[in-house]
């Protein structure tokens, strides 16, 4: 299980491993927290007490300090198992829900001719569409797009990541996603 960093204004930063949450905890970073404790580190025994130390993780934590200069890039990484996701694994020319094995980048404009790499020159397509369409502009190809690109907020790009997200992370990341956005349906 990860939890979702935050900076002290709420915007998602990373997902981190309990162990990276726990020495946060430690060294009195965390500002806040949301959702019930899903995990409890034990350490050793106290000294004068005989007390063991633990710390209760919660899914969510916001981190004190200066917000790392990542969190303000203007687009998230594009990637296909992202892409996918986004998609939602239809096929934007013939509508079809296939396995991430049959899907392929699809780059509306073609690179050949100066498309570019991006969120809003790419889209998911099987691969007998991709290969269908080729080297065309979807108009020359006579195939349409069955719904537009987009590029993911930060919220999203979160939940693209493809993690096993607990019910309090999902929330709080959904509240934030636009409500047009494919990850709601």
């Amino acid at each position: 299980m990860d939890v979702l960093q935050l900076d002290v204004s709420g915007r998602p930063q990373a997902w981190i491993t309990t162990r990276e949450a726990a020495v946060i905890y430690a060294s009195d970073g965390v500002a806040w927290t949301l959702g019930d404790p899903c995990q409890v580190l034990r350490g050793g025994l106290q000294r004068i007490s005989g007390r063991q130390s633990r710390i209760e993780v919660h899914p969510i934590i916001a981190v004190r300090g200066a917000v790392p200069s990542r969190a303000w890039r203007q687009a998230p990484a594009l990637s296909n198992a992202k892409l996918f996701v986004r998609d939602r694994f239809i096929c934007a020319y013939c509508g079809h829900r296939c396995l991430p094995e049959d899907l392929t980048r699809e780059h509306i404009q073609p690179t050949s001719r100066g498309g570019q790499d991006t969120w809003m020159n790419c889209i998911t397509a099987c691969r007998p569409c991709n290969g269908r369409k080729g080297s065309r502009l979807p108009e020359e190809a006579h195939m349409s797009l069955l719904y537009l690109p987009y590029v993911p907020s930060l919220h999203e790009d979160m939940i693209l990541r493809g993690r096993r997200i607990l019910a309090d992370q999902m929330e709080f990341l959904l509240a934030s996603v636009p409500s047009n956005s494919r990850l709601h349906g």
